[in-house]
């Protein structure tokens, strides 16, 4: 048998995609729900910063935005979480749930992104 043409064993390194007829097609989710965790801790790091600074400076409202925000990861981390536990039982409401975390994802990010600009430019 010629080298490298062996099939992949279960305990191998290499493993293959999930096909969308196994029902199993989370891997969107699977990435979202750590990361949206991650970035919920960063929006209260970013509340707990602002309480700093509000206490030096003039009231902004970041914090309250931030939390917000926040909210958004949370509802992203919730759906993704769910679709994962509903991959094999439900595949059509899992990849629905699966976008929706998706898009409550993005919109985290990008509120995120314009929070932490207008913050900077002291626009909010």
């Amino acid at each position: 048998m010629e080298q490298g043409s062996e099939e992949p064993r279960e305990g191998d390194l290499l493993r293959t995609a999930p096909t969308p007829a196994d029902g199993v097609t989370t891997e969107i989710a699977r990435s979202i729900l750590p990361i949206s965790g991650t970035m919920i801790g960063i929006c209260t790091t970013l509340i707990g910063l602002v309480k700093i600074n509000e206490s030096i400076r003039d009231q902004t409202q970041v914090d309250e935005y931030g939390a917000l925000v926040a909210v958004a990861f949370l509802a992203s981390a919730a759906l993704s979480y769910v679709a994962i536990r509903l991959a094999k039982v439900r595949p059509s409401l899992a990849r629905r749930l699966e976008r929706v975390a998706d898009a409550f994802f993005l919109a985290g990010l990008l509120s995120l992104v314009i929070l932490a600009g207008g913050f900077a430019f002291e626009v909010v």
